[in-house]
């Protein structure tokens, strides 16, 4: 009977340690996802109210920032465009996102709607399909990478 009880407590042991360290792993996961969410928005927020330190502060140095129309910027290009308003959206929203980390990446799809004001030329609207790379550096989310594609005609 001993040996029954202290096999059963040995299992019920096993089962709790197991499913503590399953929900603490799902945590900083959740943690994660969040704190890349929280990112995305705020990103959203300065692509219609540019800030040039607070732009500079999300994006990475190592910056690639592609748009729909095959142009690559850098970090200091990128800035420049939002700053100089040549990027000038006047509303923006991101829709049907999905977010996956992984360790220190995380890679957001959505799709960006918007209305533009860019310079030079005339108002008009965007919607783009959407893929972010971002990096946790320092405990920070930054933008590493970002590609915009035009939507497949339907």
């Amino acid at each position: 009977m001993k040996k029954f009880s202290l096999i059963n407590l040995a299992i019920i042991l096993l089962m709790i340690t197991t499913t503590l360290s399953s929900k603490a792993q799902k945590q900083p996961r959740a943690n994660a996802k969040k704190a890349v969410e929280e990112a995305v928005e705020k990103l959203r927020t300065l692509m219609v109210n540019p800030d040039s330190a607070a732009l500079s502060a999300m994006a990475s140095e190592k910056l690639t920032f592609g748009h729909s129309s095959g142009k690559i910027q850098n970090k200091q290009e990128f800035l420049h465009s939002f700053i100089s308003g040549d990027t000038d959206f006047t509303s923006l929203e991101f829709t049907d996102q999905t977010v996956t980390v992984s360790g220190s990446t995380a890679i957001v799809r959505h799709t960006l709607t918007g209305a533009t004001n860019d310079k030079g030329k005339a108002p008009g609207t965007a919607k783009l399909l959407i893929i972010l790379v971002w990096q946790k550096v320092k405990g920070q989310w930054v933008l590493l990478a970002r590609q915009a594609v035009k939507p497949p005609v339907a």
